[in-house]
């Protein structure tokens, strides 16, 4: 039972400190749907999607206004296309991708995800011309997102891939280059990606889920920062057990608006991602949190160990809230949408180098970070390619979202709009990387991936 006091608290962290669930996300299986006819194809996952998802917003909406609970964002995920494709050209997976768009806009989400490919130790012929097809589809549509999976802790990392990981976002950038290469913002590289998670542009229907679940994240960095205002100076016991209490309180609520959904859906709730996941707004920031724990910005000394407290704590006591916790959970540093990262990089005082020291301990990796439209691909691979071996030696997920926006430079600044927001342009290492990029082949697995 939730107490009158809980209640109040949870009222309070609503209109005070910026709480709100982040999203509703359905995870429908399309393999079902596979076909060699690609009209018929496309016909089908219509179908699926539109009818299995016609009352997600209807009921998101619902829920909002009886619980007083805020609900940003009603999205879909799906089975990655390039199984669900096959054997598919790569025309015929653009149109796959418009009948995704099609199918989001009819049922009202903001997002659809699963346009993806599993690629960490080599590539199918589906995957090569879903790969292929990315610019092109992220260019024609407004609500796909994407995402491929070049590495794990289990396999090691696909070269190959990363290399061409490089050359499809400048062909993205370049398409959309009168948008900010707004393209870039919809796609992301993983290394062990997960298929349970919620959140955008990474998400995607795991292929050892069910038919169709039901995944909540929910988000409150505001709110994590005003819990920590009430203990300043205090000891990092202190510290860490009100993170802990404050993410368990959190967690209650997506749990709550979980299973509401679920309920009057009819269809299984699958987990809940407590990701610390900032917005533009002044109060709904990381780099907030960091200040109240003493570092002057983002970025200074002790920003790591920092970012290691909110995150380890956040996934305590989330746990202790839900048996079902899962998707990434933790804390995420996307630039362009938090204000206070935003005035860290504009500072100097935060960069790609130090972002990527915080990538070792945080939820994903190099999230929403603007560099040069000059950058070669071949720089952006190698960008690629650390945060994939910090995740591989690691046993994380991390992920490279990276926007090289075209006609812009160090000192510019691009504007996304939303909650993409936006963001300065970064300075990347000016030294080459591109011989050690074109080796090519796939690096091994780490010896502690041998656990059989």
């Amino acid at each position: 039972m939730i107490s009158r006091y809980e209640v109040f608290e949870t009222n309070k962290m609503i209109q005070e400190a910026n709480l709100d669930v982040r999203t509703i996300t359905m995870g429908i299986n399309l393999l079902d749907c596979a076909d060699s006819d690609i009209n018929k194809l496309n016909d089908k996952i219509y179908d699926k999607i539109t009818r299995n998802a016609a009352n997600l917003v209807s009921v998101g909406e619902d829920i909002s206004k009886e619980f007083g609970v805020p609900i940003v964002n009603k999205r879909i995920s799906v089975t990655p296309i390039s199984l669900v494709g096959g054997t598919i050209d790569t025309t015929g997976f653009v149109s796959i991708a418009k009948t995704l768009d099609k199918a989001a806009k009819e049922v009202g989400v903001n997002f659809i995800g699963g346009y993806s490919a599993l690629v960490q130790k080599g590539s199918t012929k589906g995957d090569i011309n879903l790969v292929r097809s990315i610019p092109e589809a992220l260019t024609v549509t407004e609500r796909v997102c994407s995402s491929v999976n070049v590495g794990t802790s289990k396999n090691g990392i696909n070269m190959n891939a990363v290399k061409k990981m490089g050359e499809i976002i400048k062909e993205m950038a370049f398409m959309t280059k009168d948008k900010g290469s707004i393209a870039c913002a919809k796609f992301v590289v993983f290394c062990n990606a997960v298929g349970d998670n919620p959140f955008m542009a990474g998400a995607f229907h795991g292929v050892g889920e069910r038919d169709l679940v039901i995944n909540v994240g929910v988000s409150g960095p505001g709110v994590v920062k005003r819990a920590l205002e009430n203990v300043r100076g205090a000891d990092f016991e202190t510290l860490c057990e009100t993170v802990k209490r404050t993410a368990f309180k959190i967690t209650r609520v997506g749990q709550l608006v979980a299973q509401e959904t679920s309920k009057r859906m009819g269809i299984p709730f699958g987990i809940i991602d407590l990701s610390l996941a900032p917005t533009p707004a002044v109060g709904d920031s990381i780099a907030e949190i960091f200040n109240e724990m003493g570092l002057e910005r983002a970025g200074a000394p002790g920003t790591t160990a920092a970012l290691a407290i909110l995150n380890d704590n956040v996934k305590k006591g989330g746990i202790m809230a839900s048996s079902y916790v899962g998707g990434l959970s933790g804390a995420f540093i996307p630039v362009s949408e938090d204000h206070g990262m935003i005035e860290a990089a504009e500072m100097g005082a935060l960069t790609l180098e130090k972002l990527e020291a915080m990538t070792c301990v945080c939820s994903v990796g190099l999230d929403m970070i603007a560099i040069p439209g000059s950058t070669s691909a071949e720089t952006i691979s190698g960008i690629i390619a650390d945060e994939m071996a910090i995740g591989m030696i690691n046993n994380k997920t991390t992920a490279v979202r990276i926007i090289p926006v075209i006609g812009k430079e160090v000192g510019d600044s691009v504007e996304f709009g939303g909650l993409l927001g936006y963001a300065p342009i970064m300075p990347v290492n000016k030294y080459s990387c591109e011989a050690f990029i074109k080796r090519g082949g796939r690096i091994p697995a780490p010896v502690h991936s041998f656990k059989n």
